[in-house]
């Protein structure tokens, strides 16, 4: 048998006439960038989000960028984030002319620890930045009272995390910013690049417009030296047909998360850590394993495609040196980076696929 990792396939059979009616759609009224697509999905994200305004822009990083740019963060200024994220994270940070704080993250959830955030503050600290990493909502509720403390932005990286709720409350409006990527294998997925701010703040909403689309409030006006940021008709027109069914993916995902942790339960796997009072969507399902590249070479050669996130962390890649951090320095983080293996994951998984995995995982550990 053969397990894949992410199935896109599959999922875009069962939407196939809508995505191509979408895609003629633009095809015969020409808004290929921007446009009316664009605006209404917008709109139907911001509603989804519980938001008043969303921003679709043309990438994750570039959600972060511009969230950061609008909430007023300046060269020098310090952000406070993670080691355990996707680089893309701190990429935002830096293009911002900010300097990334890390901090470690906590065992169980693999996402901020709160309580290493005050010691990480600083004069310059001018905003956190959790990552909402594998789906699994941060526990914003310390990290919001530190951050009202000491008059603190918090920009929410929900870029894996679309339709997640801690509390009864959707994360991305948990703070002044919530940033989305709709990355081809996200969740919420495009057919190319795109991404997603949304937020409460009118103010921060009219920059990020302007920003995106080089400065410009009116076309060949601009006010700001500005980015090109825009989002495409086809991709808007795209993820709006997909966002009428993310609440359905979610729940098939959750369910495939519950049923690998009942078989896997008399194995030696590490299943997720799941917050109380949180609505994990399960972008990854991520364990932790001994011998685990042995392990992954072992399903491979067996049909099982499986991912590594991350094996290497922010403060150890050779190209963020700079930044002064040392092996060491983020020490649950390490250890994860050396554990984690993440198993297949994706709505259309069937329970014989689930039982296959928990098989040769069987196999391998009773060698």
């Amino acid at each position: 048998m053969n397990v894949p990792f992410v199935d896109l396939k599959t999922q875009y059979q069962s939407i196939r006439d809508e995505i191509k009616d979408a895609l003629d759609n633009i095809l015969e009224n020409t808004a290929f960038i921007l446009g009316k697509e664009v605006q209404q999905f917008e709109e139907e994200f911001a509603n989804y989000q519980q938001s008043n305004y969303a921003v679709a822009v043309n990438s994750g990083t570039s959600a972060l960028h511009l969230a950061l740019l609008a909430a007023g963060i300046r060269p020098g200024d310090e952000v406070i984030t993670v080691p355990n994220t996707f680089i893309a994270t701190v990429e935002a940070i830096l293009y911002a002319g900010a300097v990334p704080k890390l901090v470690d993250v906590d065992p169980n959830t693999y996402n901020m620890d709160a309580n290493l955030l005050e010691q990480a503050i600083t004069s310059k600290t001018k905003a956190i930045l959790p990552v909402h990493l594998y789906g699994q909502p941060v526990d914003m509720g310390p990290i919001s009272d530190i951050a009202r403390k000491h008059n603190l932005t918090i920009i929410e990286d929900a870029c894996q995390a679309h339709g997640a709720m801690y509390r009864s409350k959707k994360v991305g409006a948990l703070g002044q910013a919530g940033c989305f990527s709709f990355y081809p294998g996200k969740n919420l997925g495009a057919y190319g690049e795109g991404g997603m701010v949304t937020t409460d703040d009118e103010a921060m909403y009219q920059e990020m417009r302007v920003l995106r689309d080089h400065g410009s409030q009116n076309k060949y006006h601009h006010i700001r030296v500005g980015y090109n940021y825009r989002l495409s008709g086809f991709q808007g027109a795209v993820l709006r047909v997909k966002l009428k069914y993310l609440d359905k993916w979610t729940e098939a995902r959750r369910r495939n998360a519950a049923y690998y942790d009942r078989i896997l339960r008399d194995f030696k796997v590490t299943t997720p850590g799941v917050l109380n009072d949180v609505r994990h969507v399960y972008h990854l399902y991520i364990t932790q394993v001994d011998q685990r590249d042995e392990l992954q070479q072992f399903l491979q050669s067996h049909g099982v495609a499986t991912g590594l996130h991350y094996p290497v962390p922010v403060h150890l890649q050779e190209g963020y040196q700079f930044l002064g951090y040392h092996e060491g320095d983020f020490p649950v983080t390490e250890q994860g980076c050396r554990r984690i293996l993440s198993l297949p994951m994706f709505p259309e998984l069937t329970e014989q696929q689930m039982q296959y995995v928990a098989q040769k995982i069987g196999e391998f550990q009773n060698r």
